[in-house]
């Protein structure tokens, strides 16, 4: 199956924020750790939440432009359909 730029474009996306969710939760957590073991994990669940909101957005984006897709199908099928019993 051919996919067009959009999903390749939602793809490399998708694969990009997973890669910025575990090397940034990584890194936030060191960078956090001379505060406190304690704020430095809050910190970094706090940026894993706010890091999956944007895989979720993503996420969303790709399923919109399927249903997208799907009902573009749909219409063209009724529009046959409709056509047929109107003649």
């Amino acid at each position: 199956m051919q996919k067009d730029k959009f999903d390749r474009i939602i793809s490399f996306l998708l694969g990009a924020s997973w890669a910025i969710v575990i090397f940034g939760a990584f890194i936030t957590f060191n960078s956090f750790l001379v505060l406190g073991f304690a704020l430095s994990l809050f910190i970094t669940i706090a940026f894993v939440v706010l890091s999956l909101f944007m895989i979720l957005a993503l996420d969303a984006f790709s399923i919109n432009r399927q249903r997208l897709l799907e009902a573009q199908k749909q219409t063209k099928l009724l529009a046959k359909i409709y056509s047929k019993h109107t003649k």
